[in-house]
């Protein structure tokens, strides 16, 4: 039994879904994951079960209705995690933009060095680790991040990130049914509530690489959440603390 859960939202991943199992699998050490496949028209789920017979003990799925949102599938993910034994939940990408090899260091980050969440950083000491995006997606995301830390406050680099490590005790600590996004939105609104708990963040340095297979799933929608999103959610927690 490991004591860590890698959790992988996928829909339409097929092309990328046999890869990253097994690159997580070929780590010094042993995760287990999750996929919460949003019924894939491409079949991934499908692939998935096929690979569960190669690691019965280790790979596991939960198969949703319908596109219902990353946000969503990442808690129905989490809670699908602690009626479980794990220690250390994680969030990842399924197309490679994260280096399945940094989990260990993320691992570390809070196994061994006592932190609470450790979020793998495309922005840290004024250095940009992204690697295949054009120059607007490299802004739009830069200044997204900069644009909720001057409305939250955080003191954290990378708001939009989706490549953490949460101690358990986090995911138990937050009330998961209120999570409000569903979208890009949803990793800001995660970080934001786990601040305010004061729970020891950290940042660790990573190279994002953009998908070279399959298509992203940004959408102008999800901007507009995150934007607007995250006024509301500020002025929320002010009226929660008078």
């Amino acid at each position: 039994m490991s004591d860590a859960l890698v959790i992988i939202p996928t829909y339409n991943e097929i092309e990328n879904i046999e890869a990253i199992i097994k690159a997580v699998f070929s780590n010094e050490k042993q995760f287990h994951i999750l996929v919460v496949d949003d019924n894939s028209p491409d079949l991934t789920a499908l692939k998935v079960e096929e690979l569960q017979e190669l690691y019965p003990e280790n790979l596991f799925l939960l198969k949703r209705e319908g596109k219902l949102g990353l946000g969503t599938a990442y808690i129905e993910g989490f809670k699908w995690a602690l009626e479980r034994e794990y220690q250390y939940i994680f969030e990842m990408d399924a197309d490679f933009s994260h280096n399945p090899k940094d989990l260990i260091r993320l691992y570390s980050a809070c196994a061994d060095n006592g932190n609470d969440v450790a979020i793998g950083s495309r922005y840290t000491n004024n250095k940009v680790n992204v690697v295949n995006w054009d120059m607007k997606r490299l802004l739009m995301s830069y200044l997204a991040s900069k644009y909720v830390r001057l409305i939250t406050r955080m003191k954290i680099q990378d708001t939009t990130a989706g490549f953490v490590c949460y101690r358990r005790k986090v995911l138990e600590t937050l009330d998961l049914d209120r999570i409000k996004f569903v979208g890009y939105a949803f990793q800001i609104e995660m970080k934001f509530k786990t601040y305010l708990k004061k729970f020891k963040i950290v940042e660790i340095p990573v190279i994002f690489t953009d998908r070279k297979k399959g298509q992203s799933k940004m959408s102008g929608g999800i901007i507009s959440e995150a934007v607007f999103g995250v006024i509301s959610m500020k002025l929320k927690s002010l009226f929660a603390k008078s």
